[in-house]
């Protein structure tokens, strides 16, 4: 294999990227590469900035169930995108359009309690599920990841972290769907080479995010390989600080994950 080594002016660019993907040199030239993506993260920081809003609230009662039938208890954890930051008002939050789905395909009522918190990593999930399980749960939904990889905390920790909640969830007989990482290479204000190496780690997470909930007997969706490429190219699936989903990019993430939950809760999903 040849490598071609660029030109002087994009050379810090270059050594930056093959450290990230474990091919940059010792010394210098690595110090350079941690200087140079950490200058840019600030940057990407300042632009993106710090949320001063918080989500829609969402967490209620939804639908109508036959008389006797007892509700479906839908619990929501992880960070600002399960929670639904970006959207204007509760209804378009991942909560209540997956409670609203599942009220209609079930004909029963779905309670709604949303733990999500705005800024949570995977070990945040511990303080989240010992809220949900204080009554019993039908159905947990899962968003994770991207906090984890921004703060780069270790692939294995994360996974671990997660593993334990979905292995916690299940205990109590609940069915558990969750939203791999994204892909954060698809964040515009994110500069190149920041962005390609996001990209990456964000892939590495989601990996290791999906056998850790499948050997725990969860469901994962890949949401980085679903939805990445549309994210990348359509600007209107972002909110205004261009970092987290509108509400129709919400729409296609719950696109994504709600066939999974229908289908682990006795739907039939037509095959199309």
């Amino acid at each position: 294999m040849i490598t071609r080594v660029p030109k002087p002016g994009r050379r810090a660019r270059y050594v930056a990227v093959k450290a990230a993907y474990g091919g940059g040199t010792a010394g210098g030239l690595a110090g350079l590469a941690v200087a140079l993506l950490a200058t840019e993260a600030k940057l990407a920081r300042r632009t993106i900035g710090t949320p001063t809003e918080t989500a829609p609230f969402a967490a209620g009662s939804y639908g109508h169930g036959r008389r006797g039938d007892k509700p479906v208890h839908l619990a929501v954890l992880g960070d600002s995108a399960a929670a639904g930051l970006g959207c204007d008002a509760p209804g378009q939050t991942p909560g209540a359009l997956v409670a609203g789905a599942i009220a209609r395909d079930l004909h029963r009522r779905v309670d709604l309690d949303v733990v999500a918190v705005t800024g949570a990593r995977s070990a945040d999930l511990e303080i989240q599920v010992d809220k949900v399980l204080r009554r019993s749960v039908d159905a947990a939904v899962i968003i994770v990841g991207a906090n984890d990889v921004t703060h780069r905390v270790p692939v294995a920790a994360a996974a671990r972290d997660l593993a334990r909640t979905v292995r916690a969830l299940r205990a109590t007989g609940a069915v558990v769907v969750v939203g791999t990482c994204p892909d954060l290479g698809s964040v515009k204000p994110v500069m190149q080479p920041l962005r390609t190496v996001a990209a990456y780690w964000s892939r590495r997470l989601a990996a290791a995010q999906t056998m850790a909930v499948v050997e725990e007997g969860g469901i994962a969706v890949s949401l980085g390989d679903l939805l990445g490429r549309e994210f990348s190219e359509l600007p209107h699936l972002w909110s205004d600080d261009r970092f987290h989903p509108s509400p129709e990019g919400y729409r296609r993430i719950v696109d994504a994950l709600l066939p999974s939950v229908l289908e682990a809760l006795g739907v039939q999903i037509p095959v199309s």
